[in-house]
């Protein structure tokens, strides 16, 4: 039924400014449109609608990521934007906050300004 839909990524803000300014200017992602309800990115041809809400309730857990070719050059350009690699007591990560998992997946975690967790990771593969 879906299998040929293209899925479309939401994120919640209580603070629209302050979000377009993340996801633009320190990810990188190009505004599509502000409908005044939401902020619409294109994230690599899927959208990302980060919808305006009274108050935002973050995930314990990772709402967002990116699959990227490098993890550590994503990171250190990340950090380099003014994003700060979130530390995670009792895991194991290196000096750009990236951990390697058993499988030999490496990701890093960071949070939008409404404390939403993103991530990057990098498959063992690449």
């Amino acid at each position: 039924m879906l299998t040929h839909a293209r899925p479309v990524c939401f994120i919640a803000t209580a603070d629209a400014g302050r979000a377009r300014a993340f996801y633009e200017q320190q990810l990188g992602l190009a505004l599509i449109q502000d409908s005044g309800y939401a902020l619409l990115f294109d994230a690599n041809g899927t959208q990302l609608r980060v919808q305006r809400v009274e108050a935002v309730a973050p995930h314990p857990y990772t709402a967002l990521g990116w699959e990227v070719d490098d993890v550590v050059a994503q990171a250190r350009a990340l950090a380099a934007s003014g994003v700060a690699m979130a530390r995670f007591p009792g895991l194991p990560q290196d000096a750009d906050g990236v951990w390697t998992s058993p499988d030999g997946s490496r990701v890093a975690w960071f949070h939008d300004p409404d404390g939403n967790t993103l991530s990057i990771s990098q498959s063992p593969d690449a």
